[in-house]
């Protein structure tokens, strides 16, 4: 990891590249609930955008918001382009949260916020790795990782947890 990251305390110091192209501060989400996730459309748990937008519409107006990240590092289950993604989960899902260009979240070209989700919110036994598509990071309002959920968590089972911190 490298020194900046590991100096970082909340997720407001990141910035990422949105699918439309364009560079996001992730300050601009300041005093909002995040459930940041990394996603993937050709993956056993793609449903789940349903759950995402599901939780994205009903708390969005008390200060919540989900981040995808769309990962093509596990079996290769989100091949797309910017384009074909942004498309997919508007058309299957109805996808009205942020969106981010793909990521890589494990490994050297893995990104920064992702080395300070896993850093902040360590896996089973203390492994930082992400396992696979749909890991979910909760952040309270001050930008603090406070809990990891792992890929086959139901969305719908993490809102008292998002409603706890609203």
């Amino acid at each position: 990891m490298s020194d900046t990251v590991a100096k970082q305390e909340s997720v407001y110091e990141f910035s990422a590249m949105r699918l439309h192209g364009e560079e996001e501060s992730l300050s601009q989400y300041k005093g909002q609930v995040l459930l940041i996730v990394n996603t993937a459309s050709k993956c056993g748990f793609t449903n789940q955008y349903a759950g995402l937008e599901s939780l994205q519409k009903e708390l969005h107006d008390k200060g919540f918001s989900v981040l995808g990240f769309p990962c093509n590092q596990f079996g290769s289950q989100e091949p797309g382009s910017s384009d074909e993604i942004k498309s997919f989960c508007q058309l299957n899902y109805g996808v009205s949260f942020p969106m981010f260009d793909k990521v890589d979240v494990n490994g050297q070209d893995a990104h920064p916020l992702f080395t300070f989700l896993k850093k902040k919110a360590p896996g089973v036994m203390g492994t930082e790795g992400v396992k696979w598509n749909f890991t979910k990071f909760l952040v309270n309002k001050d930008g603090k990782v406070v809990e990891r959920f792992a890929p086959q968590t139901k969305p719908e089972s993490i809102k008292a947890a998002i409603e706890s911190l609203l």
